[in-house]
C-alpha cells in the first residue's frame, strides 16, 4: 500500500469548465494524466461563481447565460512526483492559474485498506 503522511506539495489548478484537450474536458484530461503519472489523487471540484483574468464573472445564478463555470482540480503527492507532473500541467493548461502549496498530509488510506 503507497502511504502518503508528513510534509507534501498541492498543486491546484483553476479552468473553465468549457476548457477543452483534444475535445475533452480539460479537467478530466488532467485527472487522468496525474493517474497514469502514479499519483496519490486528484479531485475536481466545481465552483459556483468566480472570474480569472478575463475579468468575466461566470455563476450558476438562473438568470445568468453563463455555463463556463469556474473548475478546480486539486492534487497533492511528494513535492518530487508533483514537479515531475508540472511539465504535462505546462503542455496542458494554455490559460488559467496553476498555484503550489506546501501542505501536510495527516491521513491518507485508501479504500478497502483497514485503517
Amino acid at each position: 500500500m503507497t502511504r502518503l503522511t508528513g510534509t507534501a506539495l498541492r498543486v491546484t489548478i483553476f479552468i473553465g469548465e468549457n476548457d477543452t484537450w483534444r475535445h475533452k474536458p480539460l479537467y478530466s484530461e488532467i485527472v487522468h494524466r496525474a493517474h497514469s503519472a502514479g499519483l496519490a489523487g486528484a479531485s475536481v471540484f466545481r465552483g459556483v461563481e468566480g472570474f480569472g483574468a478575463s475579468s468575466l464573472i461566470h455563476t450558476t445564478r438562473l438568470l445568468s447565460l453563463s455555463e463556463d463555470l469556474p473548475v478546480a482540480v486539486v492534487i497533492v503527492d511528494t513535492e518530487e512526483r508533483i514537479r515531475a507532473f508540472l511539465p504535462q500541467l505546462d503542455e496542458l493548461v494554455a490559460e488559467g492559474l496553476v498555484i503550489l502549496d506546501d501542505c501536510e498530509v495527516i491521513r491518507y488510506v485508501g479504500r478497502g485498506h483497514e485503517a
